[in-house]
């Protein structure tokens, strides 16, 4: 019920479309005024990114919250560069889903694979990544589990470690995979703009 729920509510949204740079970018607009925006891969509709934003209790629109997608580096253009060089140190967290799979990657993490530790918090509703070192900790929610009200499960959750990057892959229950697959559909019947103008004509 909850899943239909989601879904409906992506389908009764005010959609905007647009092709450009072999993405197929989607803005919705709900109708208590949040926002999301989404870009797929033209070619396989994989999802590339998803941000958020809302407006304040003044009514001030709010900055994009990224959900999915790499972050761009954070003034980047006015460091020197011991600065920058020294932020890249740091762990970069980020997340890049796959067709079956909500997947994060942690780079910047040197340490060997039997250091870390990844499991589901049923409580808080989230997966808690840490080192035995206690070098590292983070903990997270999976938004779309959320929205589709779905447990959380220990045995979908598995990680793997490489070139100091921690990539941490979660297996999409059916019911998000259905959703995604119905929402596929509906956005082929969104009206898109062509072009590099970077507008949108409405659904």
């Amino acid at each position: 019920m909850a899943v239909t729920g989601w879904l409906e509510s992506l389908r009764t949204a005010q959609k905007t479309a647009l092709l450009q740079d072999g993405r197929r970018k989607v803005h919705y607009l709900f109708p208590d005024g949040k926002e999301m925006a989404e870009e797929y891969d033209e070619k396989t509709s994989e999802l590339l990114v998803r941000k958020w934003r809302v407006k304040s209790a003044l009514g001030a629109m709010g900055q994009w919250q990224l959900e999915v997608g790499e972050p761009a580096p954070l003034g980047a253009g006015n460091l020197g560069p011991e600065l920058i060089k020294e932020s890249n140190a740091n762990p970069i967290f980020m997340r890049k889903d796959t067709k079956k799979s909500f997947q994060w990657r942690i780079r910047n993490l040197p340490y060997a694979k039997d250091v870390y530790s990844v499991c589901v918090d049923q409580k808080e509703r989230c997966i808690i990544v840490k080192t035995t070192n206690k070098k590292y900790y983070k903990k997270f929610s999976i938004p779309d589990l959320d929205r589709h009200q779905l447990p959380l499960d220990d045995a979908l959750l598995s990680f793997a470690h490489a070139n100091c990057t921690l990539i941490i892959s979660y297996q999409k229950p059916k019911e998000v995979v259905v959703a995604e697959s119905e929402l596929q559909k509906e956005l082929k019947k969104v009206k898109t703009a062509h072009g590099n103008d970077g507008d949108c004509k409405t659904q």
